[in-house]
C-alpha cells in the first residue's frame, strides 16, 4: 500500500497549500481510497482536506502530538478519489510561532 509521509515547519502566519505538493501520489492514477491523518506539535493551528472536487474536511484543528498519527487508530479522513483528482493538505499557523505539521496518507487502489 503506497504512503505518503511528510513532516514539515509552518512559520509563524503561514500558510502551506499543500504538504502533500510533490510526492508521487498528490495526484490519483486511478480509482482509489485514501485515509489521512494529520497532527501538529503544538495548538493554534488549521488544516483544510480536499480530494479532487470533494472537501474531506473544512478548516479544522489537528489532534496535537509530537508524532505521526497512529496507523489505522488516529486515520480519520477517507475518501474515493478519481483518476486525475488531486489530494491537498492546506496547513494554516495563525500564531506567533513556528509549529511542526505531519500527515500520512495511505493510498488504496480500489
Amino acid at each position: 500500500m503506497p504512503v505518503i509521509q511528510v513532516e514539515t515547519s509552518i512559520a509563524a502566519g503561514a500558510v502551506n497549500t499543500n504538504l502533500v505538493s510533490g510526492s508521487a501520489f498528490e495526484f490519483a492514477r486511478t480509482r482509489q481510497i485514501v485515509s489521512i491523518g494529520i497532527t501538529v506539535a503544538a495548538t493554534g493551528m488549521f488544516c483544510t482536506l480536499q480530494a479532487g472536487p470533494d472537501i474531506i474536511a473544512e478548516e479544522f484543528s489537528p489532534a496535537i502530538a509530537t508524532r505521526y498519527a497512529i496507523i489505522p487508530d488516529e486515520m480519520y479522513y477517507t475518501d474515493i478519489m478519481e483518476p486525475g483528482d488531486r489530494l491537498v493538505i492546506r496547513i494554516r499557523n495563525p500564531t506567533a510561532g513556528a509549529i511542526i505539521a505531519r500527515a500520512v496518507v495511505q493510498v488504496s487502489p480500489l
